[in-house]
């Protein structure tokens, strides 16, 4: 059954009530990297963090991106959850044959517009690219996750790249180009951007992207300030005047990036660095995209061969790892959230997160290799 927008809002009351106590507000509060306050998160970095996550939809020199934060405020959780409609990622003129009750539904574990938590911070900032035919919400539980334990995160639909001009066959994507815009208007505390005013800790930043995103924050390694970078299913990183750690998460049945790949990357990646191997698991692992299905069951692929969108068969050679029997999408995102989660509070936090690592493969058998050179 699909739910409309009342039962949403019912949904985030009964889902999240934790949240509605804005644990924020009363947190145990802890140093973090330059002396910032945050609230001290669960040591298991799987689990959500001490905060409530806002949502908000800005616009930076034409990009569509979307900002997701540590909240203050859950007055407006009886709102409901935000969602995203997933029509919205096709070209216009294809998004009418979709009819609404047969979009896979993207419910997040976030909520529009709720004010910054400005008692706490300053919190570092971590942005997002996607891959190619993605968009800026296709590895949603990850950027709410690590939203909700203390990072401002920012994921952009980037031009030439994102899921509506691959099908067009519009392609020159500038990724890298993108990050820096963003970052530039951050940075000059732009209007779009100007809630997080005094709150965002650019000297601490972290980079994550998937696939074709991965490649690009890889070459951004040496940017000034740039501490954690993270490329999934791309390459490795380089050295840069800052740089801190890198992790490297790639998965062994990927069929459009090879392992391998991910295997030498790490070899040739300086250090601190860690390379984490998912078993049983292919190219969309690090995203959410196997995960969202219609009330008939239904994948975005399915969907868009069913409604007859314009060239989704052209989409459909980079579905790799939704299959059944590979690596559940739940679990996927579980190991995801623990490992990112742990790195980057690690270095943007100054959290001590040893541990995480310690009992990484104990804990997540599916974590078929693994791998730190921390010195």
């Amino acid at each position: 059954m699909r739910l409309n927008t009342r039962m949403l809002a019912l949904v985030g009351m009964l889902i999240y009530p934790a949240l509605g106590a804005n644990a924020s507000e009363n947190c145990e509060v802890r140093s973090g990297c330059s002396g910032a306050a945050l609230c001290a998160n669960p040591d298991d970095t799987s689990t959500a963090g001490a905060w409530s996550v806002g949502a908000r939809t800005v616009k930076i020199q034409g990009l569509t991106v979307e900002v997701w934060y540590p909240a203050q405020d859950t007055a407006s959780l009886a709102a409901g959850p935000k969602s995203y409609d997933m029509r919205l990622w096709l070209p216009a003129k294809e998004q009418s044959k979709v009819p609404a009750t047969k979009v896979p539904p993207q419910v997040c574990d976030c909520f529009a517009d709720l004010p910054l938590d400005t008692e706490h911070g300053p919190y570092p900032v971590v942005l997002f690219a996607h891959g190619t035919g993605g968009f800026r919400t296709q590895t949603l539980s990850l950027m709410t996750h690590l939203a909700s334990r203390g990072f401002v995160v920012l994921a952009a639909d980037h031009p030439g790249l994102y899921l509506a001009d691959l099908l067009q066959f519009k392609f020159g994507a500038k990724v890298s180009t993108d990050l820096q815009s963003i970052l530039k208007a951050l940075r000059n505390e732009a209007p779009e951007v100007s809630f997080l005013k005094g709150k965002v800790a650019l000297n601490h930043i972290g980079l994550i992207g998937h696939s074709a995103g991965g490649n690009a924050v890889s070459s951004l390694s040496g940017l000034a300030d740039v501490e954690f970078v993270v490329p999934m299913a791309a390459g490795g990183t380089s050295n840069g005047p800052d740089l801190k750690g890198s992790m490297i998460l790639g998965a062994l049945n990927d069929k459009v990036v090879a392992y391998s790949r991910q295997q030498s990357a790490f070899n040739a990646s300086p250090s601190p660095k860690r390379l984490i191997g998912l078993g049983n698991a292919g190219h969309l692992a690090f995203s959410d995209l196997c995960a969202l299905k219609n009330e008939d069951g239904e994948d975005m692929v399915a969907v868009a061969q069913k409604y007859k969108i314009a060239n989704a068969g052209f989409a459909t050679g980079l579905w790799d790892g939704c299959s059944a029997g590979q690596l559940s999408p739940a679990l996927a995102a579980t190991i995801v959230n623990y490992t990112v989660a742990a790195g980057a509070e690690e270095v943007l936090q100054c959290a001590d997160r040893s541990a995480s690592f310690k009992n990484l493969k104990s804990r997540y058998k599916e974590v078929t290799e693994f791998k730190e050179t921390l010195q």
